[in-house]
């Protein structure tokens, strides 16, 4: 080929190969990527590392990206949760209209089990075993107690905003007896779903359903479900003396730490999960051929 040797270009094809994010069985010498059902069940782990009331993270050990892909698809679109989906509007005298106020609506989080309720056919129609009903009725006034020269419309006026917190459930059925100990509520009482002024107000009745993420996104249970690969940083030479301070400095905090081996200063990797890949380390050349930056292939941290 004119211009360049041959296996310079087989070189660079190589490379294109292994950096084409193809994934199938004997894609990379020495790895088999085949399913097998049984080395799967014995590698296959599932590590919680952060739990909290909102959020989480969760390592997936041993799968392929496919697997750990399926796994965040299935909770984004598959996991069934209640919102609100039919809004019947009695008077909306605010300045928003009655399709984006009843699109905010929707969008509101709401705490109740989905698997006590059934999916609503049409038919079934609504009844307590596959609707809560909700009561929105707020009226905006002034306050007689304000001061002359106040702005704060918070202090101004009574009822100047609509918040989640002002929806208000009205059981059904037996619902009052289902739900005594927990009942259905917004997840969060402070989000804002319009503001009002003197004179305006709105009233409705708001019917919540059972559904998934693929219909719609209010349905969906997370806000966001990504992942990544879990870095892996080797270090192929000891990284010593002053050397092994400039080292901890071209990772973020808790990725390197630098101990004591045989009374000299050594850089260790104590927990690469931390590591933002920012590759800082390649700009210098004192580390040349002595670290190697890759990421384990079939460790997923999910978010």
């Amino acid at each position: 080929m004119a211009g360049s040797s041959l296996p310079e270009n087989v070189e660079l094809l190589r490379t294109r190969v292994i950096n084409s994010g193809s994934d199938y069985p004997h894609q990379y010498p020495g790895i088999d990527n085949s399913f097998n059902l049984e080395e799967f069940k014995k590698n296959f782990k599932v590590k919680f590392q952060r739990l909290s009331k909102h959020s989480c993270e969760f390592d997936l050990i041993g799968v392929d990206a496919s697997i750990a892909n399926a796994f965040r698809r299935i909770m984004i679109a598959e996991v069934p949760t209640m919102a609100i989906e039919k809004v019947y509007v009695q008077n909306n005298t605010s300045i928003i209209h009655d399709e984006v106020l009843a699109h905010r609506l929707g969008l509101i989080p709401i705490k109740a089990d989905p698997n006590e309720f059934e999916y609503l056919t049409e038919e079934s129609g609504p009844t307590d075993l596959n609707t809560l009903v909700f009561r929105l009725k707020k009226k905006c006034e002034f306050n007689p107690d304000a001061a002359k020269d106040e702005t704060d419309p918070k202090k101004k006026y009574i009822n100047s905003y609509v918040y989640s917190g002002d929806l208000v459930w009205e059981p059904k059925g037996n619902q009052e007896e289902r739900f005594a100990n927990d009942p259905p509520r917004p997840v969060h009482d402070d989000i804002v779903i319009a503001k009002l002024r003197p004179g305006q107000e709105v009233e409705m009745e708001l019917h919540c359903q059972k559904g998934v993420g693929r219909e719609h996104a209010k349905w969906s249970p997370v806000a966001t479900a990504s992942y990544r690969l879990l870095p892996e940083i080797t270090i192929l030479k000891p990284i010593t003396g002053q050397d092994a301070e400039d080292f901890k400095k071209c990772f973020v905090d808790g990725v390197i730490e630098v101990v004591k081996e045989n009374g000299v200063k050594t850089a260790k990797v104590v927990n690469p999960r931390k590591d933002t890949v920012s590759r800082e380390v390649l700009r210098h050349e004192k580390f040349d051929g002595k670290v190697r930056l890759t990421r384990v292939r079939d460790h997923f941290i999910c978010k």
